[in-house]
This record gives C-alpha cells, sequence and structure tokens, in this order.
C-alpha cells in the first residue's frame, strides 16, 4: 500500500482508539463510601428519581455544559432537547431539581471535592487520582 495513503488509515484508526480509551466516567468524592453505581442507579440519580446516594447520603449529580450532549446520549440514548423538556415539566411542577451545571471539567472536580455527596461525568483522561470512579458509560451502544 501507499505510504501517501496508509497514513490517513492509520490516523483515523489512533482517533478511534483514543476516543474508546477517554470515554466518559462518572466520579465521586472518595469519602462518598460509593465504590460502584449501575446504569439504572445513574439514570434515576441523573433524572431526579433518586435524591440520595446508596449509602444514604444526599446525592448530587452535576452536568457539565461540554459534554452534557455525551453524557446522555450514552447514558439515555437521548438528545439534549429530550432531556431539557423532562426536566423543563419536573421542574414546572415543582417536583426537584436538575443536575447543578457547570460548565468545565475544572469546576465539577471543584465541586466534587468540596461535597463528598457529588457525582460528576468526566473523560476518563481527566480524573485525577484523589477521586473515584463510580461507572463507565459505553458511548459506543448509544448510538
Amino acid at each position: 500500500m501507499n505510504r501517501k495513503f496508509a497514513i490517513p488509515f492509520v490516523l483515523l484508526w489512533l482517533m478511534s482508539t483514543c476516543t474508546w480509551a477517554d470515554g466518559l466516567v462518572v466520579v465521586a468524592h472518595p469519602d462518598s463510601q460509593v465504590s460502584h453505581l449501575d446504569h439504572a442507579q445513574l439514570i434515576n440519580i441523573y433524572m431526579g428519581r433518586y435524591r440520595q446516594l446508596p449509602t444514604g447520603e444526599a446525592a448530587l449529580p452535576v452536568d457539565v455544559g461540554m459534554l452534557k450532549e455525551r453524557f446522555y446520549r450514552a447514558l439515555l440514548n437521548k438528545g439534549l432537547a429530550e432531556v431539557n423538556s423532562y426536566w423543563a415539566r419536573l421542574v414546572f411542577s415543582g417536583q426537584v431539581s436538575p443536575p447543578l451545571q457547570l460548565q468545565t471539567p475544572a469546576q465539577v472536580l471543584d465541586y466534587i471535592r468540596r461535597n463528598p455527596g457529588a457525582l460528576g461525568y468526566l473523560s476518563a483522561a481527566d480524573v485525577p487520582d484523589d477521586l473515584l470512579i463510580v461507572a463507565r458509560l459505553d458511548e459506543a451502544s448509544a448510538e
């Protein structure tokens, strides 16, 4: 194969490998005592159905502006319009509040470090050693 044509294929392969390795994970404060959350628990927490972590501590889910579309696509296989519509109905009825909206991974890290019940999602490559990964999201199955 001509080297000129092989380079784009190698680059595509590398990009797909990096995307897999850099998938989304849900992280928690190390003092939360939560070691794992399954898919159903994440849905229930992020959709306002559960207000507590399995340990009984108040659940404080956080949305990350720049990753929100990817997260809800992987979690629910739904777009932001559907998720926002869901939350608009709940907020209007006065039942619950949506997750706290933060814009950057750095803000999420800061919030989680200050709040033991907080949960947030990040790219796997952005998770520092002082936080716990409690779930990994399969983005491939949500497409």
